[in-house]
């Protein structure tokens, strides 16, 4: 068996960052690493993303990630409530049916639930 379960991102402020993941999309804080300013945070899958601090720029614009939730459009008028931005709302992309948003390095956010992108 084989399982894709963590994954590192380079990003320009942890803190801001960890903050934004916690608050936006409701992950958790698995642990942290003060000495290496470092955090991971969980889904609630178990799957563990692992902030790290960037020197350079990064470039955003190259890395997107798809969550998947139970209902996109439920999603995005719950979150669009309490003052979420998005980059557009539940649509027809080239990538399916959903919503995005961007971190606050600009990483591209994309929601879709299984429903939607089969009827879409």
């Amino acid at each position: 068996m084989m399982k894709f379960d963590h994954m590192g991102i380079p990003v320009s402020d942890v803190a801001r960052s960890r903050d934004w993941y916690v608050a936006t999309l409701g992950l958790k804080v698995e642990f942290e690493i003060p000495q290496r300013k470092s955090v991971a945070l969980q889904d609630s899958a178990g799957f563990t993303i692992f902030l790290s601090p960037s020197a350079t720029p990064v470039k955003a614009e190259d890395c997107a990630f798809w969550f998947q939730v139970d209902d996109v459009d439920a999603t995005y008028a719950e979150w669009s409530a309490r003052g979420v931005a998005f980059s557009h709302g539940p649509r027809k992309s080239f990538w399916g049916y959903g919503a995005e948003l961007a971190d606050p390095d600009g990483y591209r956010i994309r929601l879709w639930d299984e429903r939607s992108m089969k009827a879409r």
